[in-house]
């Protein structure tokens, strides 16, 4: 399914997938979230070319745009499996808080983890979560990727 075949009337939720496992945590809820209310899941993606010496780009080599798709295609297959078949999938380039905000124009919601692949370990929101949080044009969910077992953080008020 691609954007264009949502229709106006179709609730749609809207998911920020970078790869991280906060990501992956998102996708998992947002489709959890649709299969409730009938809603479309647009997984979206987003790329820039690196910051160069003087203003000009790296050349790097890198195919950007196709690595953002490999990206995503891999996150979709690792957090869904086989139930990857319904997603829209969105790959656009931008700074992922400039993409993710215009996916969300007319969308019921808007789903990111609570740190991607840019987030500080320990931070409660990353700048882009935080980002979407006080200027979407519509509700936000932030998934907040769990605590593996016997890890302890500060955060929590556990000591050593």
């Amino acid at each position: 399914m691609t954007a264009t075949e949502i229709t106006a009337q179709q609730r749609r939720i809207v998911v920020g997938v970078d790869g991280s496992p906060a990501s992956l945590c998102a996708l998992e809820w947002a489709v959890g979230q649709a299969s409730l209310t009938g809603a479309v899941v647009e997984a979206v993606t987003s790329w820039q070319y690196p910051a160069g010496f003087g203003g000009y780009p790296l050349d790097t080599g890198t195919d950007w745009p196709a690595n953002a798709h490999a990206i995503q295609d891999t996150a979709v297959k690792e957090a869904l499996g086989d139930d990857a078949t319904a997603l829209v999938r969105l790959v656009a380039e931008g700074h992922p808080v400039r993409v993710l905000l215009d996916a969300a124009v007319g969308a019921d919601l808007l789903v990111v983890g609570s740190r991607g692949h840019g987030g500080f370990t320990g931070m409660l929101l990353g700048s882009v979560s935080e980002h979407v949080v006080a200027h979407a044009p519509c509700a936000v969910v932030v998934v907040r990727t769990p605590v593996p077992d016997g890890a302890s953080s500060h955060l929590s008020g556990e000591h050593s």
